[in-house]
């Protein structure tokens, strides 16, 4: 008898312990304290053997839905809201509850309020329906299918600072694009970045309707990085803030191996066909980055705004153009970037960031790339000299204008790997050829003569000329059309970067002195090129219904329907990076309204690939 009670004693703790040890390995990883709850939770063992779950479903992952940095501490109206919340509950909403058969109508309750808190507010859901928009976009039904039906994964980013006044416009965009592409396909990812307003209050309410309607997010409230606003180097602020906002979409890649097909940066208000618009084109031209433009009203009239981060295809800064202007005026200077912004066709770019824009991860953030800013800037709160700055010293500029300077180096870099492994030993050989390229500017030529041979040694697409069709005409594009249109009738401002639009120096402004870039020994136009693009039909502005003014201005009163342009969307040839830039700089700490200075700077590709990456 004492066996056996010693016998089934024994199985029972052998039973307890492989129970314990079968829940260990199917449960996920533990956190350690309540500040960690918020954390993605990575595959158990069973999953990492099996299949892995790689769906962004709330209901089966909690974890997909998290709010950090909320303020916890009870206030003079907690008591208020919380006696409200009750006497709502129970007076309104629990003598209705009979069974689970009413919960499907509780939701569409919920979901119908949602919508008129929604639909209230601004112009996004009542006027973007009716806002005109060229090649009938707006009329044709199911314009967007093919894209949802692709059931691709998004990745909403918005870094908010003070921005109360168009939060709740930026969440109705939100739902509406969640309604569109599914729920289960966005992840949207809010910074609240030392805001002294009611943005805390608001990100409460998107944490409200997310949650009930299941859409995946992480809201995160971050204090400043200095407590003096004026001590604040914004080009680091900018980069420490998009850097944040892009955790969860490390996080999901490193520990479920979700990954992303673009990442959606929401500025101000974005009407979501135009978003979606962009993400085709996106897809279309297989862009690293698609960005809208920025428009700022001003004395009744809208000017392209965000000028900081914005360079055409030659290194020049945008006009400050009004959105009615001549086609001799329009934002961007170069000559074939402004016909096909007179045809409301996408164009290529050095940079961009102007209103919301497209991000292909797969180019850029899932490589390594992320935001920097430059790092020898004075520190005025700090009794600190610093010394003459070489005139070829790194530009102090804004963080997406490293980011894009950083895809160019990328996409030049990827093309030489891709090579080294196709060729092994003949990659070798093509070093040896571009580095006796660099001794002998005489080699100049023969590369390119190399290059459009289509020679496996150069780590470039070969681009022979091309006829681009262009509205109702055709342009030759090329390495030497595009010398020709340089050597042509210049803009009298194309070299002094944002002078046509500054202050005359009478007035306070500032002399730009002219370029003094040589010409490189190994052209930027050897290199591949990183295909960033605008797209004039997405644009980006404040609410209001002025914004019906800004599309007339910028579309007329129709569609413009008789313009049928094959592959419209698609850019057919694509230039190399220019050979310098207006470098605009914030030299000192001041916050946003620091002031800021530019030059001309020169940019080479094949140096930077000398330097480790970043």
């Amino acid at each position: 008898m004492f066996t056996f009670r010693r016998r089934t004693l024994s199985r029972l703790i052998f039973i307890t312990f492989f129970g314990l040890f079968l829940r260990w390995l199917l449960s996920p990883p533990p956190t350690h304290s309540k500040s960690q709850s918020h954390q993605i939770v990575e595959h158990n063992f069973i999953e990492r053997a099996t299949r892995p779950d790689k769906s962004l479903n709330v209901k089966r992952h909690p974890f997909l839905q998290s709010r950090m940095g909320r303020d916890e501490r009870d206030d003079m109206f907690s008591a208020l809201i919380q006696d409200g919340a009750r006497d709502y509950w129970e007076r309104f909403q629990l003598p209705y509850i009979i069974n689970k058969d009413t919960a499907s109508t509780d939701a569409q309750h919920v979901l119908t309020a949602i919508d008129q808190l929604l639909s209230l507010n601004g112009w996004v859901a009542a006027l973007c329906p009716t806002l005109t928009r060229p090649f009938g976009q707006n009329k044709r039904e199911g314009a967007y299918d093919d894209l949802i039906r692709e059931n691709h994964l998004y990745y909403i980013a918005i870094v908010i600072h003070s921005a109360d006044h168009f939060l709740v416009d930026q969440l109705a965009v939100i739902v509406q694009m969640a309604k569109r592409l599914g729920t289960d396909n966005l992840f949207v990812s809010m910074l609240d970045y030392d805001s002294n307003d009611s943005t805390e209050t608001l990100t409460d309410l998107c944490e409200a309707v997310l949650t009930l309607l299941g859409v995946p997010f992480r809201i995160r409230r971050v204090p400043g990085m200095t407590q003096d606003p004026s001590a604040a180097y914004y080009p680091l602020e900018e980069a420490h803030m998009r850097n944040l906002a892009l955790e969860p979409l490390q996080e999901l890649q490193l520990k479920r191996n979700i990954k992303f097909a673009r990442v959606i940066w929401l500025k101000g208000f974005t009407c979501p066909n135009d978003i979606l618009e962009t993400i085709k084109i996106s897809f279309a031209n297989e862009a690293a980055m698609v960005c809208g433009m920025d428009w700022a009203e001003h004395n009744g009239f809208f000017i392209f705004s965000d000028r900081w981060r914005t360079r055409d295809i030659e290194g020049d800064q945008f006009r400050q153009s009004k959105s009615s202007s001549k086609p001799d005026a329009v934002p961007p200077r170069d000559k074939q970037g402004a016909i096909r912004y007179a045809q409301h066709l996408p164009f290529q770019v050095f940079c961009c960031e102007s209103g919301t824009h497209v991000v292909d991860p797969s180019q850029s953030y899932y490589k390594g790339v992320s935001y920097r800013s430059g790092t020898d800037y004075q520190n005025l709160s700090r009794s600190e000299s610093v010394g003459l700055r070489e005139p070829d010293a790194p530009c102090l500029d804004s963080s997406q204008a490293w980011f894009c300077r950083d895809l160019w180096v990328r996409s030049a870099r990827d093309a030489m790997n891709e090579v080294d492994l196709a060729n092994g030993a003949a990659a070798m050989r093509k070093r040896d050829v571009i580095e006796v390229a660099a001794r002998d500017p005489m080699m100049d030529g023969a590369l390119k003569a190399r290059r459009d041979a289509g020679a496996a040694a150069v780590p470039v697409k070969p681009r022979d000329a091309v006829k681009v069709q262009v509205g109702s005409g055709e342009e030759e594009v090329n390495d030497d059309a595009t010398d020709r249109r340089k050597k042509g009738k210049a803009d009298e401002d194309a070299n002094a970067g944002s002078d046509y639009d500054a202050m005359s120096v009478e007035d306070g402004g500032e002399i730009v002195p002219p370029p003094e870039v040589g010409r490189l020994s190994i052209p930027n136009s050897v290199f591949r090129p990183a295909r960033i693009l605008v797209n004039p039909r997405c644009p980006t502005t404040y609410a209001g219904v002025s914004h019906t003014q800004l599309a007339r201005d910028l579309f007329g009163e129709g569609d413009d329907d008789a313009l049928h342009i094959v592959g419209k969307y698609v850019l057919e040839d694509w230039e190399g990076a220019p050979e310098s830039f207006v470098c605009q700089e914030q030299r000192q700490t001041g916050g946003r309204k620091a002031t800021k200075t530019q030059r001309r700077l020169g940019f080479s590709i094949h140096d930077e690939l000398q330097r480790p990456p970043v």
